[in-house]
């Protein structure tokens, strides 16, 4: 059985769906907060138990019989994030789980200047640590953040963002994908996998060229210092911890974190990565 956490979230959620692609129901379980948001799965034949990251008694049971878990990183920073991904790990070790499979990052390392990126470094040292055999998932940044960060700029034509550098931008499915193929393939890859990345690594100068293809409109680029960014972030009601770490991906693209791009992805998923024009088109279209 391939149990996977968080699979009621984007990247979760279709990990399943492609599972249920490939293998029986029966050899399919899900571990979520909150088993209601996950009664299509049920109706399906996929087992569903309740797993609460603080509660660690929960995981093992959410856990128990798995070949392989896949643990999907918690949307969370710091000690907070690190003490959930080691309840996981705990409770695996307990439920006799055969291989986690986990979600990390492309530039996962304990010097990066973007805060989940040491939260991932320091989750690949406890998996290290743990014993089990181990995959971590070295996903390509997600298309879906730099989707976010044009919220303004569809209405006002302007990219207005911190100075930055190129990123691999990735999609959600492109990914959830990948990490279907690495679980019904167990064993491919001992430890960190190549970065798994989109077919290019663009900056937001690009992206501009790229929003104004695919709309016909005229898309401008302004740099915002770091500091003025900041406070417009506050200004619009983001926590002070929320706005540094929306500041530190930029300072960590421009430190050339997020620049590799690979085929593995491709090569594991048999298609082609989705292109950043066709992710950013399906979502202003939709």
């Amino acid at each position: 059985m391939i149990i996977v956490t968080g699979a009621t979230g984007k990247l979760g959620r279709r990990t399943a769906e492609h599972l249920l692609e490939r293998l029986p129901a029966e050899r399919i379980g899900v571990s979520v907060r909150d088993p209601r948001k996950a009664q299509e799965f049920a109706d399906r034949g996929i087992r569903v138990r309740q797993g609460d990251f603080d509660d660690p008694a929960s995981l093992a049971h959410a856990f128990e019989g798995a070949e392989q878990v896949l643990l999907v990183s918690l949307d969370r920073a710091g000690e907070e994030c690190v003490t959930g991904h080691r309840a996981a790990i705990d409770a695996a070790v307990k439920a006799g789980v055969g291989r986690i499979v986990y979600t990390s990052q492309m530039g996962a390392a304990h010097d990066s200047l973007f805060q989940p990126c040491r939260d991932h470094a320091r989750t690949e040292d406890l998996l290290r640590a743990s014993g089990l055999p181990w995959t971590s998932l070295r996903n390509g940044f997600y298309a879906a953040s730099a989707l976010h960060f044009l919220d303004s700029a569809r209405r006002t034509g302007d990219i207005a963002l911190p100075a930055d550098g190129p990123v691999a931008w990735t999609g959600h499915d492109d990914l959830a994908l990948a990490a279907a193929a690495v679980l019904t393939d167990q064993g491919r890859f001992e430890g960190p996998t190549p970065p798994l990345t989109g077919p290019a690594a663009l900056d937001f100068n690009a992206v501009a060229e790229i929003a104004a293809q695919a709309t016909g409109r005229p898309f401008t680029r302004t740099v915002v210092p770091d500091n003025a960014f900041r406070e417009q972030t506050l200004e619009h009601g983001a926590p002070a911890p929320v706005a540094d770490l929306m500041l530190s991906v930029f300072a960590a693209a421009r430190n050339g974190e997020f620049t590799t791009v690979d085929p593995t992805l491709t090569e594991l998923t048999g298609r082609q990565a989705t292109a950043f024009q066709s992710l950013l088109e399906d979502s202003w279209a939709a």
